[in-house]
């Protein structure tokens, strides 16, 4: 009786605190890295032209082991683990596999049979997981879990293969990490990949975006895949992921009150729409949101994630300000192009002459805002004939002309790490010098960016000269042909061409979302 007055109000107690406890969700990751990418750390420094490294850009080449498909992985038990959405979790994500079922298991017995305890225990267990690892397979999420399984070992094997021949392109040159896994990826998403967008709320907040603006992306995206029939589902339930269509730029239009400095409208419009989604769908509380994706081209892209702390920590956030120093995860984040679509679409934009007719050095021309350009302007504006920097053009001189006829231009941020000078320097074959700290440079999962660009960090403008000629003719030639290569990735087309930047944005949501196992525990 004693016993007994003691265990019930323990089990009432502990059945109350497993009812009324936090909630856990049912998704794991299972690395921090991408299938050929990048190390286990969640950052590592890059090397640039002149030796210097910076830590916030550009991630080396990923250890050939880290796409295991261990089972520790599959047959996690997320409700026994608290820390998979923990704030430690989320920032490094670590490849490691939560405790094993070995590492648990008691010391060493000798059962009546004559068999060790462990061995019977282990036997037991891996009976127990087969049959729930079936019943998962049954499921709609199960079956779809199970076929990226099968894209993940795919790709891990195209890196020991030869490449699929291909009639529009086939990825080669050191601008890629690892072309051949980045083509099977690419085709496998081609094969595999659905979004779900969700049909709630109405224009202009909602499933609309600006398409003639530096913030054009943003609106271009929306439409393409709102209208797109080969990665756009109807049936939520064939999802590998849920895009929320509101439009940053127009919520900063339309619903923020101006020179007011408060967000709070912005974050509860979100907040509300994402109440309202994770009411009426099963899919967002089912792994709080990190197989969600929200896209935003404002600066205020990545404040706007703050409205709700599953959406800034857990979900897929698509940013042109990929700011590192902002919160910017690059293993769960993606980052792509600030796009200045001035008329609608890239006609007239495209194109230059050769390396030799590009007698000028290097250019920049833009207004003075931010920390970075005025030290560039201090230091360099009309001060020399080779490298031609200037805040207002002089009348009567093509800013795309110039670019055209110059070897390197000089992209520097402004109030945000982005800039559309980046895609400008592309589009007219102009080698790319990135003036930034903190920047991770679109789809840097698969381009290698100090193939085709020079870094130069904040301190060394003073040294800008003297790094820029330090590279050689033949290097230099050797860059302007991988810019004109990788253009393609950067190219905006309607309707959307393989391997363009529509497809590019779509591929790294795909490796965000590969790095993501989700379940129902039904």
């Amino acid at each position: 009786m004693a016993i007994l007055l003691f265990v019930v109000p323990l089990v009432v107690v502990f059945g109350l605190v497993s009812l009324l406890g936090p909630k856990t969700s049912n998704w794991v990751f299972i690395s921090n890295s991408y299938p050929w990418l990048w190390s286990s750390q969640s950052s590592s420094p890059s090397l640039n032209l002149t030796g210097a490294s910076n830590s916030s850009s550009e991630l080396p080449p990923l250890n050939d082991d880290v796409l295991g498909l261990t089972s520790s992985v599959v047959v996690v038990d997320m409700h026994s683990i608290e820390e998979a959405h923990s704030d430690d979790s989320l920032q490094n994500r670590s490849s490691s596999p939560p405790l094993s079922i070995e590492e648990a298991v008691t010391p060493t017995l000798e059962q009546p049979n004559g068999t060790r305890r462990d061995d019977y225990l282990a036997n037991e267990t891996h009976v127990s997981i087969m049959k729930a690892e079936g019943q998962r397979k049954n499921t709609n999420l199960g079956r779809l879990e199970a076929r990226l399984r099968r894209a993940r070992a795919a790709i891990r094997e195209a890196k020991f293969g030869n490449q699929t021949q291909d009639v529009d392109y086939i990825p080669n040159g050191p601008m890629y990490w690892k072309a051949n896994a980045f083509q099977r990826s690419y085709l496998e998403m081609e094969k595999r990949f659905k979004v779900f967008v969700y049909g709630e709320g109405e224009p202009p907040l909602f499933h609309n975006g600006p398409c003639k603006s530096i913030y054009s992306m943003e609106g271009n995206f929306i439409h393409e895949i709102e209208v797109n029939k080969q990665f756009r589902t109807r049936d939520p339930n064939k999802a590998h992921v849920y895009f929320l269509p509101f439009s940053v730029t127009m919520l900063v239009r339309f619903v923020y009150v101006r020179d007011s400095h408060d967000f709070g409208p912005i974050r509860q419009t979100v907040r509300d729409y994402v109440n309202i989604v994770s009411g009426k769908y099963p899919y967002w509380n089912r792994s709080l949101g990190a197989d969600h994706f929200m896209l935003a081209c404002h600066d205020w892209g990545p404040e706007t994630s703050n409205s709700d702390p599953h959406l800034r920590k857990n979900s897929i956030r698509v940013l042109c300000n990929a700011n590192t120093s902002e919160g910017f995860n690059p293993s769960k984040d993606v980052s792509f192009p600030e796009i200045n679509l001035q008329t609608g679409d890239t006609h007239g934009f495209l194109g230059g002459p050769s390396p030799r007719l590009r007698s000028i050095l290097a250019f920049f021309a833009g207004g003075v805002h931010g920390p970075i350009r005025p030290v560039l302007l201090e230091h360099w504006e009309n001060k020399d004939e080779d490298l031609r920097v200037h805040q207002y053009l002089p009348k009567g001189i093509s800013y795309y002309d110039m670019m055209r006829h110059s070897k390197f231009c000089l992209c520097p941020s402004g109030y945000e790490v982005a800039s559309p000078r980046v895609v400008e320097a592309i589009y007219t074959g102009c080698v790319p010098v990135l003036i930034s700290d903190h920047y991770v440079p679109p789809f840097s999962d698969v381009l290698n960016w100090k193939s085709f660009s020079v870094e130069v960090k904040v301190s060394e403008i003073p040294n800008l000269k003297n790094i820029l000629t330090s590279i050689s003719t033949r290097q230099y030639i050797r860059m302007q042909r991988r810019v004109v290569q990788v253009r393609r990735h950067f190219e905006v087309n309607s309707p959307p061409k393989r391997f363009d930047v529509f497809h590019m944005i779509l591929h790294s949501i795909w490796l965000r979302r590969l790095n993501v196992r989700v379940h129902d525990d039904q």
